[in-house]
């Protein structure tokens, strides 16, 4: 089989790859240091297509598939980790979410200005008290008349502080454990909503994340998302998705820090010759490739399935799991071989390092990945 991407799909990628050298990797080191959110170059994303890449353009999305997407995400977190993330959590989450579960009326309503970028989404699931264990979530929605009322805090919330359209989880029978959660459509400037934490972190420092506050939230009973009681489940489909999108923001920051290792080693003098000619290196650079490709790989194959409307969740744990952890691999490496410069800001891949380490965390740990990927497998044996 061929996973591999289509001639239409490499345009895609000379034409993102063109646009994120251009915008987005001059502005890469400040979004990170300063930790600002790049709102002019998100405009522009958008106006590319990049916020409604598999959304139909019914909905003013681009209409693309998700071998696409993934195509185009790495392009982006080649150039920087947090353009990707800001990208990723709309695309697969928020608007997967909206896309997956929402009525006619719903994708009607809140699909155009999503897939356009004339508003950012947000999915607010983990919380202080649940993160791997999702389903132990304390956020409640009540019924009240026609309409809901939710309260609880959200946290790590990707996008929250400058989305328009939050998608949140909530308890709506505490009977039925994770099968009494809903999901339920919130707009900014709904009475209730609030911005509260804004996180300052380790990586991905240009993609907004804090926590959402629900104080007695009121929404109409249109709000909820997909059937009552369902939100778990459809959580966890979303993720499978988003899975994928991870690894290829993996990807992408891998090959990044890879390139730059190259020229940084062909061009970096010692003993007399580049130490592109000293072994140790060559090996490096050689383990770098090798595990870039095999990750690339499982990424495509994920796509493929899920383009195919094949079973894909064991195919997306698998590369979210192989390429997050080959990311942070990658971009140690690339440290080592720029030494001493790998260490400080000046060179980009100290950053590249950092930005990696949210692959492996971000929408399930490697650890879920792998509880995941077992019990596939054993399901199946």
């Amino acid at each position: 089989m061929d996973f591999s991407p289509s001639s239409e799909q490499e345009m895609l990628r000379a034409s993102v790859r063109e646009f994120a050298e251009r915008e987005i990797r001059p502005i890469a080191a400040h979004v990170d240091r300063t930790g600002e959110f790049p709102h002019a170059t998100v405009a522009k994303m958008a106006s590319l297509g990049l916020f409604g890449m598999m959304v139909p353009t019914e909905y003013e999305g681009a209409g693309f598939d998700a071998g696409s997407y993934v195509v185009a995400l790495e392009e982006v977190a080649r150039a920087c980790g947090s353009h990707a993330l800001i990208m990723a959590a709309h695309n697969s989450l928020c608007m997967g979410h909206i896309f997956l579960a929402g009525s006619a009326d719903q994708k009607t309503r809140y699909l155009p200005d999503l897939a356009s970028g004339r508003r950012i989404g947000a999915w607010a699931l983990t919380e202080l008290a649940s993160g791997s264990d999702a389903a132990a979530m304390r956020t409640t929605a009540k019924r009240a008349g026609s309409g809901w009322i939710l309260s609880g805090t959200k946290t790590f919330c990707t996008n929250a502080p400058v989305a328009g359209t939050f998608v949140v989880m909530a308890i709506t029978d505490g009977a039925k454990g994770n099968r009494g959660i809903s999901a339920f459509v919130v707009e900014r400037g709904n009475p209730g909503l609030s911005i509260g934490k804004v996180e300052d972190k380790f990586g991905v420092r240009g993609s907004a994340t804090s926590q959402v506050l629900l104080t007695e939230c009121k929404v109409a009973g249109d709000a909820l998302l997909g059937k009552e009681n369902e939100g778990f489940v459809n959580t966890l489909l979303v993720l499978d998705g988003g899975r994928i999108g991870i690894g290829a923001m993996a990807v992408g920051i891998a090959q990044g820090a890879f390139e730059a290792s190259v020229a940084y080693a062909k061009d970096r003098v010692q003993f007399g010759k580049p130490i592109a000619d000293q072994q140790a290196v060559q090996f490096m650079i050689a383990d770098m490739a090798v595990r870039i490709d095999a990750a690339r790989a499982l990424v495509w194959r994920a796509a493929w399935r899920k383009d195919r409307g094949l079973p894909f969740k064991k195919e997306a744990s698998m590369a979210k799991l192989y390429a997050s952890e080959m990311s942070s691999f990658v971009t140690n490496k690339a440290v080592q071989i720029h030494g001493g410069y790998g260490y400080i800001a000046d060179y980009p891949v100290e950053r590249m390092l950092r930005d990696a380490k949210l692959t492996e965390i971000g929408e399930g740990t490697s650890e879920i990945q792998r509880l995941v990927i077992a019990r596939e497998l054993l399901r199946s044996g």
